[in-house]
């Protein structure tokens, strides 16, 4: 069976990177149809060794297409995927439109699964938040084990998870600061190069920001609603590539080799840990790979049945554009969907 896809938002990073990931995993497509906004009409993007022509969005007919992979921001799906999924076309949303929607499943597929099977309500699956999304691929296996009390996790997030723009503007301040140009300021709350800013997305009325309510809302709705999360997070001057400080307590004793040794076998998970200058995963180690990494697990003695550990993944890949397609993969896996052509 090959089904016909269609990638939203084909010309951004996560569109451009879920193209690739389509080709490296061999996915079964008959055809792929790259869509973005009028004023991209006719700009070419890349899928293997093929150019595809870029289409508009606003001009696409979806009832012959099988998946829609959406990552065109949120309100642009708020608009569409409704009226996609009403087409029949199964819509997998990058964007946060649709994530806390009862009626809708929001999936890593190491981690929940099963609740794929609840997208017949509206024909859309939501994808996590990259800082949330390897953050429960790491916490599954551990809750399983142990049952996860509370989390404090503070993040350190890439510039590329606010886009090309964010990239853009750490590059050309890096390079004003070295040159002694003026340092503007226009994607950023304030300067990106050679500073951290602890604000992501807007700010709530109890103080939080809307990023870390999202961790919170997605870890409790994909994991389980019982667990307690605080998140503080940070954007880094780094290109790709969210790293996060992670403490978590648990109900039954657990120890570092124990949680070392689960975590070894979990799916989408990759343990490098050793007690030795460089035995740990940096962000630049993990830009291309789609694994989570996990380091620095060690014990914490301050509370009962405590853990500390350091978790790292590609933002791009497993954080946005892997995890969608792995959700397509997995409707075609438990035969929730069929090509709505039947190869000739």
């Amino acid at each position: 069976m090959s089904f016909k896809v269609a990638i939203v938002g084909a010309t951004g990073n996560v569109g451009r990177e879920m193209l690739n990931i389509l080709e490296e995993r061999g996915f079964p497509v008959s055809e792929v149809v790259a869509l973005a906004s009028r004023r991209s009409h006719g700009t070419e993007v890349s899928f293997g060794d093929r150019t595809l022509k870029v289409r508009a969005l606003d001009q696409y007919d979806f009832s012959d297409t099988d998946i829609c992979i959406m990552s065109a921001g949120g309100n642009v799906s708020k608009e569409w995927s409704p009226k996609i999924g009403k087409q029949g076309c199964v819509v997998i949303d990058n964007s946060s439109a649709f994530r806390y929607d009862q009626d809708v499943p929001l999936i890593v597929p190491e981690v929940n699964p099963d609740a794929i099977s609840l997208f017949t309500r509206k024909n859309i699956i939501a994808n996590p938040n990259c800082s949330t999304a390897q953050l429960v691929v790491a916490l599954k296996p551990l809750h399983d084990l142990a049952t996860i009390k509370r989390v404090v996790v503070a993040t350190y997030q890439s510039v590329s998870g606010a886009g090309k723009e964010g990239m853009d503007e750490l590059f050309t301040q890096t390079r004003a600061v070295f040159v002694a140009d003026q340092v503007d300021v226009k994607k950023f709350t304030k300067r990106i190069a050679f500073n951290v800013i602890p604000h992501i997305d807007v700010f709530l009325d109890d103080g939080f920001t809307k990023e870390e309510w999202k961790m919170v809302a997605e870890t409790k709705k994909m994991l389980d609603p019982k667990i307690k999360l605080t998140a503080t997070c940070v954007r880094v001057p780094v290109f790709i590539g969210h790293s996060e400080a992670v403490n978590i307590e648990f109900e039954k004793p657990i120890t570092a080799d124990e949680a070392r040794e689960i975590l070894r076998e979990a799916p989408g998970c990759q343990v490098l840990d050793k007690r030795e200058d460089g035995g740990y995963i940096t962000p630049l180690d993990s830009a291309g790979e789609d694994a989570t990494f996990i380091s620095r697990i060690r014990e914490d003695s301050t509370v009962d049945n405590g853990l500390s550990m350091w978790i790292v993944s590609d933002n791009l890949r497993k954080g946005a554009a892997l995890n969608a397609v792995q959700i397509a993969e997995l409707l075609i896996e438990r035969g929730l969907i069929q090509p709505k052509k039947k190869a000739a």
